[in-house]
């Protein structure tokens, strides 16, 4: 798949030479993005992929347009979102180094796909199961992105699930005397080995 050279379409679109049925990458930067740390292209050195665990992409723009960091008057997000028909925005220009992952945001691209994982009770013992499944049309248009992302970013070598790097236990909210895993996105109904076998990636923080 050749990738064409970005430009802005007049309404705020990022033409990455996409499939020709999806016209391109919609532009919404976050009310915070000017706060954000800034970086060089050979920082980026990783993407990660998450899962909103939220029912829909509206969700997801309320949280991460939420303060949680007082000091830079920024939140927690990542730069780009899958919706489940494959529409994609960008949020935070990828030089900016957005909030996605414990102690790796400085090097890497999070990229989030709408989907509902464990909500609403992320950290009730007996909802630790992910029922959702990645429509085609969202695994699709990951894999033109990944593909944009590689090409325009060379030091762009390795990929990883949020769970994957995030492996902390916390008290269970329902029964504070068990452990539940903080992150668990993409989860279990990820395709892993179908994503792994069309983009030149390698995993990084596989759990064995």
């Amino acid at each position: 798949m050749a990738i064409v050279p970005v430009r802005v379409l007049t309404d705020n679109r990022l033409n990455y030479g996409l499939d020709m049925a999806d016209p391109g990458i919609l532009s919404r930067p976050l009310s915070y993005t000017s706060k954000l740390e800034q970086r060089t292209a050979t920082d980026i050195s990783l993407v990660v992929i998450h899962c909103t665990e939220l029912p829909d992409l509206a969700m997801a723009r309320e949280y991460a347009e939420k303060i949680h960091y007082p000091e830079s008057r920024t939140g927690n997000s990542g730069h780009f979102y899958i919706d489940r028909d494959g529409s994609i925005e960008q949020w935070v220009e990828p030089l900016g180094v957005a909030h996605h992952v414990a102690d790796m945001n400085d090097h890497s691209i999070g990229i989030e796909l709408v989907n509902r994982g464990r909500y609403p009770h992320w950290f009730n013992s007996n909802h630790q199961q992910a029922e959702e499944n990645y429509p085609q049309q969202q695994i699709n248009a990951l894999l033109v992105l990944l593909e944009m992302l590689t090409d325009k970013y060379p030091a762009l070598k390795t990929i990883a699930g949020h769970q994957d790097l995030d492996t902390r236990m916390i008290p269970a909210a329902d029964k504070p005397e068990l452990l539940v895993p903080r992150k668990i996105d993409p989860g279990p109904l990820f395709p892993w080995a179908d994503v792994l076998a069309h983009v030149n990636l390698t995993r990084a923080g596989k759990p064995s």
